[in-house]
């Protein structure tokens, strides 16, 4: 069996809780306040015990509703309904407490699953302008057919990963349409996308664009050596330099005459620079004489 951690809500570090809270679908958000929820989406908007504004809510029911009663008339306290409702949560995703070697651990149930048939595309969070990146958040480009609980499974199962929250979101390819055809969308544009909360914080890789001009330098340079990038322009300007030569290796062949050689070229600029500013001179020349004429005449 896989042994793994049950996913805890209430001890997830305060930046998950924050991560949590900026996630939360703007429909969610916009009911919350109208109920005078409203809360900073830097800021967790969990009670001290760790509840969500949805599971206070469900708490507060249950405790109207009289179903939070112990055998010592006494009602569940939030940190005991939380912990009762994290281990339901925990036994219906598929992971039991076993004890191994005198100590106790989870196992995820079931038969571990290797290679799977669908693909994980990891890509960069959507970070809006002058925010840092949220390295308790991930996104992913999924399949359509792939639900939150198969998402969460595959990280857990797979990768070991844990998670704390998954939204989701449908992204349709745009419609296109060709001669003598009906319209129709491009299959390779349509896909889901999976923002996933994480209890572990996960730093992506430093981008490019954020490197310092050194650091840039020498990435590109590794680059280059070890998976030969720009390989590919470099032959082909290797080929292009090689059947640009004539046949007895004695010169160029260029195809458009004498304009294709740079010397050329640079001299016809400046012959054509030099007749213009003789044009220029010769008719500065008739005007000042045209004015000396009138000059003359006048007086």
């Amino acid at each position: 069996m896989f042994p793994t951690l049950r996913r805890l809500y209430a001890t997830i570090p305060e930046a998950a809780a924050a991560a949590r809270t900026a996630s939360t679908p703007r429909a969610v958000r916009l009911r919350r306040a109208k109920k005078g929820l409203d809360a900073s989406l830097l800021q967790s908007d969990a009670t001290p015990e760790g509840l969500t504004p949805s599971e206070f809510a469900r708490y507060q029911r249950a405790l109207a509703k009289g179903e939070l009663l112990k055998n010592d008339g006494t009602n569940l306290t939030e940190e005991e309904w939380l912990a009762r409702l994290d281990t339901k949560r925990s036994r219906i995703r598929g992971v039991r407490e076993v004890v191994k070697g005198g100590q106790a651990m989870s196992e995820v149930v079931g038969q571990k699953v290797f290679l799977p048939n669908i693909i994980f595309k990891m890509v960069r969070n959507h970070t809006p302008a002058g925010q840092p990146y949220n390295p308790y958040e991930a996104t992913f480009r999924v399949p359509q057919s792939v639900t939150k609980t198969d998402i969460r499974s595959y990280l857990l199962a797979v990768y070991g990963v844990k998670t704390t929250y998954i939204r989701t979101d449908n992204y349709q390819s745009p419609l296109r349409k060709r001669f003598g055809r009906p319209v129709e969308t491009i299959a390779d544009r349509t896909y889901k996308r999976a923002v996933v909360g994480l209890v572990d914080p996960f730093y992506y890789p430093l981008a490019e664009e954020d490197m310092s001009a050194q650091e840039r330098a020498d990435r590109r340079k590794w680059m280059q050596e070890r998976l030969l990038v720009g390989k590919r322009e470099e032959d082909m300007q290797s080929y292009f330099l090689r059947h640009t030569r004539s046949s007895d290796g004695k010169g160029w062949k260029w195809r458009t005459g004498i304009t294709a050689s740079r010397g050329n070229i640079l001299r016809l600029i400046a012959e054509r620079r030099a007749e213009r500013e003789r044009a220029i001179v010769d008719v500065k020349a008739r005007i000042q004489e045209d004015r000396q004429k009138d000059v003359a005449e006048a007086a």
